[in-house]
């Protein structure tokens, strides 16, 4: 990790935690060089940092839309400029999770999301085996994933969930929040780092 880098100093090393995914993925039979990449997740461990990761976030970002999901925020933060993630594969999106809400879940860099596009149906037939889940949560977001033993995911997407959110919101070209939202009480594990 760069010092030279600050969206790295906030998130961690995210092009390191990439190409981690990249390869488990690769020894599983799915290579992700030819998708783009939708997103790198974050998950916080408290609400402070939280408010103190968006904040330093927002400072590099041209836009945030703090949504409520679940009864916590979470921001879904477009970065001014693409990073270079992974093999020239840029990303400019991160979603920042407040504190966990059900299950257990790895703190910090959580997942990565690859856009497979129209092949999404071919894609999850074709990988049927390796893959964990899918989840739905929405009638046009139901990404397929795989979970892997440090508790981190790759999440596949037909359209990248920030397009969806796009469309059906509008494009956001501000910093929005819900600041008067209170977390609510915690009582759940985290997976370890």
């Amino acid at each position: 990790m760069s010092t030279s880098d600050p969206i790295a100093e906030i998130i961690g090393d995210y092009r390191a935690f990439a190409a981690m995914q990249r390869d488990r993925l690769s020894a599983r039979g799915i290579d992700i060089a030819p998708y783009a990449l939708s997103h790198l997740a974050v998950r916080v461990a408290d609400w402070d940092l939280y408010v103190h990761q968006r904040t330093l976030l927002e400072r590099h970002a041209r836009a945030n839309r703090e949504n409520v999901w679940n009864g916590r925020p979470i921001s879904l933060i477009m970065l001014a400029e693409p990073l270079d993630v992974l093999d020239g594969a840029l990303c400019s999106r991160i979603e920042l999770i407040p504190p966990v809400h059900q299950r257990v879940y790895r703190m910090g860099l959580e997942h990565l999301g690859v856009v497979v596009g129209e092949e999404f149906d071919e894609f999850s037939r074709v990988h049927r085996a390796v893959l964990t889940g899918q989840q739905f949560q929405s009638a046009a977001v139901d990404p397929v994933y795989v979970l892997f033993e440090d508790f981190t995911h790759v999440k596949f997407y037909r359209r990248s969930f920030f397009d969806v959110v796009e469309d059906e919101e509008g494009r956001t070209q501000r910093l929005t929040s819900v600041d008067d939202t209170t977390p609510p009480p915690l009582a759940t594990r985290t997976a370890p780092n």
